[in-house]
């Protein structure tokens, strides 16, 4: 539905998590009788979990820990783990630093080049702990470094920007051509952010094998500040997941994995992007609350220290209990930050779906009380 935003420009109506709900059916089951796993190419996983690259949620060892737990923790290739060999003190002042200096000192600390045998490294380190191997870059560094990614051995590679596409126009430098380097690598790529149904198309087109809808961030992003750029991301699950149903159709039945990244605060929002078709959620603020996450109750992603032009702040989210209690509880808190696998069992059962494919169909309202 359009509106009128003034005589000479018009606006699609768009949803937020907030602005929907899913709807009970005539039937209910047992939450223990309930699926929620998830898998891509080779690789499947227990919950449909990705934790975000983001140096305050993933490190090795958590990587390692979200495995175990039955998710995919993705490394950021570009953060302090591959530019510091001792990084926990690097870490330790991030979270003490001053509002009024952070975004400046931070911008000093990501300056230290990143280096190659620190990337084959950590890697190791993740492989070691016997789960399925992440790593991430931005589209600017994949051409720099996915060479020493895939040989360090990674299972899944994830090339993650505040927006990606299948066709990126620059006077200055070679741009990355998707479609070529996704068929040459041999290791399934996941590619995003995309939020519309045609940036969403071609980045399918590609070969991706996973595409991330929003711009990541979440709560510590201020690209909506910046830029001017928001994904409200009910409307922008949708829209990829319609991408999904039309490439299905004109690939002759590839089917490219929906991952809704962005906009994922509570178990409620993880709901509701299945609900509106996600196959798998990429959370970043949920499980930084962990205590056992780098960040220590404190969130940043990439985006806070871009050297020309932060869009993201280091922001405090508190702690919630362990990254075994935020994934299955028990939950201490009634505010849906902690067992969200739990919470999402329930809401499947409490719907009448077996599995995250059904649950996908389940019926979706604008609910009246959040309209604007």
């Amino acid at each position: 539905m359009e509106i009128e935003i003034g005589r000479a420009k018009r606006a699609r109506r768009v949803y937020a998590f907030d602005d929907v709900a899913v709807v009970p059916s005539r039937r209910t089951r047992d939450p223990e009788n309930v699926s929620t796993s998830w898998g891509i190419d080779a690789y499947t996983f227990e919950v449909p979990f990705l934790a975000a690259p983001m140096d305050s949620v993933v490190s090795p060892d958590t990587a390692i820990t979200i495995g175990r737990l039955g998710g995919l923790g993705v490394l950021d290739l570009e953060g302090v783990w591959t530019r510091y060999d001792d990084p926990e003190p690097i870490l330790a002042e991030i979270r003490a630093l001053p509002e009024d200096t952070a975004t400046a000192r931070m911008q000093e600390i990501y300056a230290e080049p990143i280096k190659p045998e620190l990337i084959r490294e950590r890697l190791a380190q993740i492989r070691s702990g016997g789960v399925t191997v992440a790593g991430s870059l931005s589209p600017q560094r994949t051409q720099e470094f996915y060479e020493t990614v895939v040989e360090a051995g990674v299972d899944l590679f994830v090339i993650r920007g505040t927006t990606v596409s299948a066709e990126h126009v620059s006077k200055n430098q070679e741009p990355l051509n998707l479609k070529r380097f996704i068929y040459e690598l041999d290791v399934p790529v996941i590619v995003g952010g995309a939020a519309t149904y045609t940036a969403a198309l071609h980045l399918m087109r590609t070969g991706a094998a996973g595409v991330l809808v929003g711009f990541g961030g979440g709560a510590a992003s201020t690209t909506r500040t910046t830029l001017g750029i928001h994904a409200p991301m009910a409307t922008a699950v949708a829209d990829v997941a319609g991408a999904r149903r039309d490439y299905l159709d004109e690939s002759g039945g590839r089917y490219v994995h929906v991952i809704a990244d962005g906009g994922l605060g509570s178990s409620g929002d993880i709901v509701k992007a299945i609900a509106c078709g996600a196959d798998a959620v990429m959370l970043g603020t949920t499980l930084a609350r962990a205590t056992d996450a780098p960040g220590q109750g404190w969130h940043w992603g990439p985006e806070a220290h871009h050297p020309e032009l932060p869009r993201g702040n280091r922001m405090r989210v508190g702690r919630t209990g362990t990254l075994q209690e935020i994934l299955y509880g028990p939950a201490t808190v009634a505010d849906g930050t902690a067992n969200l696998v739990g919470a999402l069992r329930r809401s499947m059962a409490t719907t009448g779906y077996s599995d995250l494919k059904e649950f996908q169909r389940v019926e979706v309202v604008v609910a009246p009380y959040q309209a604007h």
